[in-house]
């Protein structure tokens, strides 16, 4: 019997393995694992993660996680550049698009209690290829937002000083494209500090999450008292509530924008693992947080377009810049809110990097980039070889690129990356590999977005007036019969064990249609910058990850083949678990 020679092994073995990558990417790229598979993957980490957290500790991280460096750092952007004092619609219009995939989620979340979050899902429904791309992305979308957060806390650090909106914290190289040429030292020092917390003293589950839940509310409390005392017991501002003072659709323009604020639920799910009781606890952490977040971002966006016209508002600080700009009897209020908005980011950003080196780590057990990142340390049961990582890399991004730029890129990559669940849970629904026909369920999926992007670029190109809304209309008629056509003649092919999105497929079709109608109201350079992402993500499948996923194959790791005697206990765990 002919030995496999690693693909690594030599430079000779790795030509050897390019000259039969179609082969591989044939017998590789559309694989899907099984739930069971993805619970016995664990083992690859060595230390387990401890199953200590409840619904409330889910709440906590999730409200930790997106208040604060989602509402300080892009609400003002969406106000000032796209929505005005609409920005509080582009939350509502976000915060539904997000509770939507949120049910997507969980539904997974329930049934796979495992880390790994979208990448996971993504695995078991659409193959290895596609599920590392989403992983990509994910792992891009939560460096670029977590190094627009370590920026916006240099901002919100600047106000607490009392310095210049422009603060002379960060210094400008000229020589340096512009967008790319403010050095931001203290971004990069929060950034590698956070990730030596949580890499080396963060024991246990590393995190005391109901406090970060309570930093972030009394903060966001905080700047709501302040702001309608101020707009109550002051002044009326004229231009203020102007609903749309720049352009209708400007209010989607900032819902996609400021959708970047929302990511800290996908940081909830992948968690999953470390969840007691799933069944339970994860609906109530996931959806729970989304409700409260939307609730709690309106309230915050009201206050702040009362406050002051969408013009003066500061992209970088809009909230103590609010105060800065209102009456000088206020203005010391900016100081207090610079300091509540500096601990605020720093609980988001510590969320959002438990969440990418929970990914990173997942990533890492499939054998898709290498085993190193997978690994669990002992002590602190985290995954500190990815954290190290992702945080290294986080800070040389945070060090010079500029927070409009981050914030684009990020919004069109979280969007894709719902996007794709939104159909994983229609497609595992629909179809069981190996006994049901997918091609109904894949030709439904395509149509539907097929259609729901001709709405959009309708929406967004075709001049104003009647043959406009005739055609906008068609599509939605269109959009519904494939809609209802596919729920009367396409039977479901599995019935969730435990929690199920509701109103299947109409839930996840209206989160489809949503995110694929943020994406569209994004500029043209966040699309290059993304094609420039996937494209490289795409290199890398195709020069490493296939190759390696195909050793471990041949090599049985992928099936544990073998550690069988370590698969009996895993799976009585998670059994546990769920009952």
């Amino acid at each position: 019997m002919e030995t496999h020679s690693p693909s690594f092994s030599s430079f000779k073995s790795y030509l050897r393995a390019l000259s039969d990558t179609p082969n591989r990417l044939s017998r590789r790229a559309c694989s899907v694992s099984t739930s069971l598979e993805e619970n016995r993957v664990r083992v690859r980490s060595g230390t387990e993660m401890k199953r200590t957290l409840r619904w409330h500790d889910l709440i906590g991280f999730g409200v930790g996680g997106m208040v604060g460096a989602g509402v300080f750092v892009t609400t003002g952007n969406a106000s000032h550049n796209c929505a005005g004092p609409a920005v509080v619609l582009s939350y509502v219009i976000a915060g539904l698009s997000a509770l939507l995939s949120a049910f997507c989620y969980t539904e997974f979340a329930v049934d796979m209690p495992v880390a790994g979050g979208a990448f996971s899902y993504i695995r078991v429904t659409f193959g290895e290829f596609l599920a590392f791309l989403t992983g990509a992305n994910l792992i891009i979308d939560y460096v670029l937002s977590n190094a627009a957060a370590a920026r916006g806390f240099t901002a919100y650090l600047g106000t607490a000083l009392g310095l210049p909106t422009h603060t002379p914290l960060r210094f400008t190289i000229h020589s340096l494209p512009k967008g790319y040429n403010e050095i931001d030292l203290i971004a990069v020092a929060v950034v590698l500090l956070l990730t030596l917390y949580e890499g080396q003293f963060m024991v246990k589950h590393g995190v005391d999450s109901p406090a970060h839940s309570i930093h972030s509310i009394c903060d966001s409390d905080g700047i709501l008292e302040g702001e309608l005392e101020e707009l109550y017991g002051t002044r009326k501002p004229k231009k203020c509530w102007r609903v749309f003072p720049i352009r209708s659709f400007g209010v989607f323009n900032g819902a996609a924008v400021v959708y970047v604020s929302y990511i800290g639920y996908d940081a909830v799910s992948t968690m999953a693992e470390e969840v007691r009781d799933p069944v339970k606890n994860i609906p109530i952490g996931v959806s729970g947080s989304v409700i409260l977040v939307t609730i709690l971002y309106c309230l915050m966006a009201a206050s702040m377009s009362a406050l002051l016209p969408y013009d003066m508002i500061d992209p970088d600080a809009p909230f103590s810049g609010a105060f800065k700009e209102g009456s000088s009897g206020w203005k010391w209020v900016s100081n207090v809110i610079g300091v509540g908005a500096s601990f605020g980011i720093l609980t988001s950003l510590l969320v959002a990097m438990l969440g990418q080196a929970r990914y990173m780590c997942v990533i890492g057990r499939s054998c898709v980039v290498p085993a190193w990142f997978a690994r669990v340390h002992p002590s602190t049961s985290t995954p500190v070889n990815a954290s190290s990582f992702l945080g290294i890399f986080t800070a040389a991004i945070a060090l010079f690129t500029d927070l409009n730029i981050l914030l684009n890129l990020v919004s069109i990559g979280t969007l894709f990356v719902f996007y794709m669940v939104a159909n994983a849970v229609i497609y595992r629904r629909y179809v069981t590999v190996g006994s049901t026909n997918p091609w109904p369920t894949l030709s439904f999926l395509f149509c539907f977005s097929l259609t729901s992007v001709m709405f959009t670029l309708l929406w967004q190109f075709a001049p104003s007036g009647k043959p406009k809304a005739f055609m906008l209309g068609t599509c939605i008629a269109v959009a519904i019969a494939v809609l209802q056509l596919f729920h009367f003649v396409v039977p479901q092919a599995r019935k969730p064990e435990f929690w199920g999105v509701p109103l299947m497929p109409y839930i996840p079709s209206i989160s489809i249609f949503l995110n694929i109608f943020l994406l569209g109201s994004l500029d043209r350079p966040s699309y290059v910058r993304f094609g420039f992402f996937s494209a490289l993500a795409v290199l890398v499948y195709v020069l490493y990850s296939v190759h390696s996923s195909f050793d471990a194959e041949e090599d049985g790791a992928l099936s544990l083949k073998t550690g069988e005697s370590m698969k009996g206990p895993l799976e009585n765990e998670v059994h546990t678990q769920k009952v």
